[in-house]
């Protein structure tokens, strides 16, 4: 690409070269690179095109490109995603938040108590999605956020300082260990994304996602292995009446609603995404 490219010129080639390269949707990660560097919309590049990039931004642009190419996520390369209207910091270490994940915190704000005072946690909380698109939908819940990884800690507690409105705080810990299931609790409200794809297929994933942290995607031989700690170590903490809800693959959600059947839970319920996919699991703990 010569020194004097224009931003239309420089959008157009990363769009091939990002098609060449297998990438699903090279226009919009195009454009998002555009946006990123160069500040221009969609609207902007058609305003703004024939003008020549600065050396500079297009040495930067052209080397997110190549990265883009490579198949690294485009999550990372931008170092911030949103979610349900929240920029979020993402980084290597953690799972970028996905659209999808708002069916689960759409589906628990509907069904919980709108009432001050109520206490929860959100295990394997990762960036803190859940839990802060939670609190956005319900003020006054206040949240422990549970996160084993020490790298997606880092973005955890950098993203819950850039929303000090919301009462939600970090805590290390792995939500598979007894010791510290047990110094959590009584709960109002228990969610979770936790992992759950089966670990067979892990090496089939896009490349980006085999990108992503295996211990925030790896969900054990069946994909059901954290639904059952979930089931055996934090469902007895709900008060009666407590609410849970689960993220869930698209196929197992006549599986994660017999688990918590068998621990006793009513109301159970299963939602879709917005693509029509069963995506959430919800629950109460009975009165």
């Amino acid at each position: 690409m010569s020194k004097g490219a224009t931003y239309r010129e420089l959008y157009l080639a990363c769009r091939a070269r990002l098609q060449r390269a297998g990438v699903e949707d090279p226009g919009t990660d195009a454009a998002l690179l555009c946006r990123h560097f160069f500040s221009l919309d969609r609207a902007g590049l058609a305003v703004h095109g024939e003008e020549a990039c600065p050396e500079g931004l297009r040495e930067k642009f052209l080397q997110a490109q190549e990265e883009r190419a490579g198949r690294r996520p485009l999550q990372y390369i931008l170092g911030q995603w949103d979610f349900m209207g929240l920029p979020l910091k993402v980084g290597e270490g953690v799972l970028a938040p996905r659209e999808d994940t708002a069916a689960l915190v759409e589906a628990v704000a509907a069904r919980l108590p709108r009432r001050k005072g109520l206490y929860g946690v959100d295990l394997c909380a990762g960036t803190g999605a859940v839990a802060l698109g939670l609190c956005s939908l319900c003020p006054g819940v206040r949240i422990d956020c549970i996160e084993l990884s020490e790298k997606a800690l880092f973005f955890l507690r950098e993203n819950l300082a850039s929303y000090p409105q919301y009462p939600i705080q970090a805590r290390q810990g792995d939500i598979c260990s007894p010791q510290d299931a047990q110094a959590i609790g009584p709960l109002d409200v228990l969610v979770s994304n936790p992992p759950y794809i089966r670990s067979a297929v892990l090496p089939t994933l896009q490349p980006e996602v085999r990108r992503e942290p295996s211990m925030a995607l790896d969900g054990g031989g069946d994909g059901l292995g954290f639904y059952r700690a979930i089931a055996a170590l934090w469902l007895p903490k709900l008060k009666p009446g407590g609410l849970v809800g689960v993220e869930i693959g698209e196929e197992q959600g006549e599986a994660v609603a017999g688990l918590f059947r068998q621990a006793g839970l009513t109301g159970i319920a299963v939602h879709q995404d917005w693509a029509g996919l069963d995506r959430a699991v919800t629950a109460t703990a009975q009165v």
